[in-house]
């Protein structure tokens, strides 16, 4: 059953090590490291800092995120966020100031003869 309160958060005093799941709305304030699979969304607040593959609904990122990036809806990376993997979003928004280092794949076809 989902948490009615509002979203499941990760403090910034907690380090996770291993897989994170689950169905809810997650906020990382800490640390997280391994892979994590949302079928929700994710907030890495400005504290945060994730090394992990991140498979989610959808993402939001103010802190870290190292490792690749697969969202079914949209990857937003805000002002002073560093993000550093390959993303695969139908959305991707870099805000002015954020850090993005590698490959994004919106997987959108291309109209006839730009393939």
């Amino acid at each position: 059953m989902a948490n009615q309160d509002g979203p499941c958060i990760i403090g910034q005093g907690i380090t996770i090590n291993g897989r994170l799941t689950g169905d809810e709305d997650l906020i990382i304030e800490g640390r997280v490291e391994g892979t994590i699979a949302l079928n929700n969304h994710l907030i890495v607040e400005q504290t945060g800092a994730v090394v992990a593959d991140v498979e989610v609904v959808e993402l939001t990122v103010r802190g870290q995120i190292t490792g690749n990036i697969v969202a079914g809806e949209v990857v937003s990376i805000l002002t002073d966020a560093i993000v550093i993997g390959d993303i695969r979003a139908p959305r991707v928004i870099i805000e002015d100031g954020a850090r993005f280092k590698g490959n994004i794949d919106m997987d959108v076809p291309l109209p006839e003869g730009l393939n």
